[in-house]
């Protein structure tokens, strides 16, 4: 079952971050993860809820998001985003 990753970015080193950017695309792929959003226009229908830089994830499962999230090829980048932007992440499984 497919499993997504959603994240609310607010990015505090966009200098910096831009180099995050780059970093993600190829890690991505070996874990069969892509991209289903990445910062584009959002609008605030209902609730509070003001995110900032929305990112979307998808996987083929939620242990394969997993094994992204914690992988030797991602950790580089996960430690440039700590360190240049404020992340909210959540993971949700698909449905059947």
């Amino acid at each position: 079952m497919a499993a997504y990753i959603i994240c609310d970015i607010e990015i505090t080193d966009p200098v910096r971050y831009a180099n995050y950017r780059q970093l993600v695309p190829p890690t991505l792929a070996k874990y069969d993860g892509r991209f289903v959003v990445r910062g584009g226009a959002c609008e605030t229908l209902e609730g509070a809820w003001r995110p900032q830089r929305v990112i979307v994830l998808e996987f083929p499962s939620a242990a394969r998001a997993k094994e992204w999230l914690d992988s030797p090829e991602y950790c580089a980048a996960r430690a440039l985003r700590h360190s240049t932007a404020k992340t909210e992440m959540i993971l949700v499984e698909g449905v059947a």
